[in-house]
């Protein structure tokens, strides 16, 4: 199994910041993109969002200049909103970055679990999944046809077009990324591309029947089963002690999601139902590193197991020291014990 870690590239407590303080927090990120790679992290993932308490809404830069200051981890989009996006485009930042990692870069393709994409880049929302389906389409068909010719609904038509650059690996990885929606799963299952789950909240088993879609579609496609590959992504942090985790983490994620609340009508957020949420069951993974190893290894096989799992932790307004020590003891305690079992 794969472990990593997810980011939103927050601002400075998710809140408008100044111009130096975004290129410091940026500066921080890439530190700790570069720390994952020397503490033997698998795999870094940037998001994508147009938000002011949020600096990812170009990912690829970010992982360009990671690219350039580290060898072995994996430097992904998390994820690409490729409604909203053009195809060609995607495919040629993430070629570009594949160059400049040699072969370190992957896409995942999503929808994101935010709108406001959709009017910045002149989309309707109700077009919501005819525009994911035929730039889907469209990507994998860049990815595997060096010359392409296509005619969709919501982009001009390529006629014997070449696009460049390729990549540095012969298929860049594109995996896609969903939420719960069942014809998601069934989807990348039909088209044999591995599927990274978000769980931000509830418990992970209740998966397991959208993940059983997913690998029947995928058989019934005759796809191999190398191909389908489950990722998951939930809400993570790692402390000496579960206390001190609870400690770190709650303040700042009850401001975030309190916040992020007031626009989809949930409730506030309280203490019980954290607890409740990072349960032995629940999807939140926030304590200390032996406890945290056992529960994944617990989801895994809930879901009849998984290939990668990745941290999202930046946006409970903690310190980069506190999220370098989260991805020390990741490295350093996590990993083996995931090695071992």
């Amino acid at each position: 199994m794969e472990i990593g870690i997810d980011s939103f590239a927050a601002t400075d407590n998710n809140k408008k910041s100044s111009s130096k303080a975004n290129s410091l927090a940026v500066e921080k990120l890439i530190d700790r993109i570069e720390f994952a790679d020397k503490k033997g992290l698998n795999v870094f993932g940037i998001g994508e969002h147009h938000r002011y308490e949020f600096l990812d809404s170009a990912p690829h830069m970010i992982l360009a200049a990671a690219a350039a200051k580290t060898s072995q981890i994996t430097l992904t989009s998390a994820v690409t909103v490729l409604s909203a996006a053009d195809p060609v485009r995607v495919f040629q930042n993430y070629a570009t970055l594949d160059l400049i990692s040699k072969g370190r870069a992957e896409i995942i393709a999503g929808r994101g679990s935010f709108t406001e994409a959709f009017p910045l880049f002149g989309h309707r929302l109700k077009e919501y999944d005819a525009l994911f389906s035929e730039k889907l389409e469209l990507l994998l068909q860049i990815r595997n046809e060096e010359i392409v010719n296509w005619e969709g609904q919501f982009r001009p038509q390529l006629k014997s077009q070449s696009i460049y650059p390729r990549p540095y690996q012969e298929k860049l990885p594109i995996w896609i990324g969903v939420g719960g929606t069942p014809n998601s799963f069934i989807r990348a299952g039909s088209l044999g591309m591995p599927l990274m789950i978000a769980v931000i909240g509830g418990e992970t088993q209740r998966f397991k029947p959208l993940v059983d879609l997913y690998r029947e579609a995928g058989r019934r496609a005759g796809h191999d089963k190398k191909l389908l590959k489950v990722g998951l992504h939930s809400l993570g942090y790692v402390a000496e002690t579960k206390k001190k985790a609870i400690e770190d983490y709650f303040p700042g994620y009850a401001e975030t999601f309190t916040r992020i609340g007031k626009e989809r009508g949930w409730p506030p957020v309280t203490l019980k139902r954290f607890k409740e949420q990072n349960g032995p069951n629940g999807a939140y993974l926030i304590g200390e590193a032996e406890e945290v190893a056992h529960k994944i290894i617990r989801h895994s096989k809930a879901l009849g197991g998984i290939d990668r799992f990745t941290f999202q932790m930046d946006n409970a307004g903690l310190t980069h020291s506190q999220l370098k020590n989260s991805i020390k003891l990741i490295g350093e305690k996590i990993i083996p014990i995931i090695k071992k079992n």
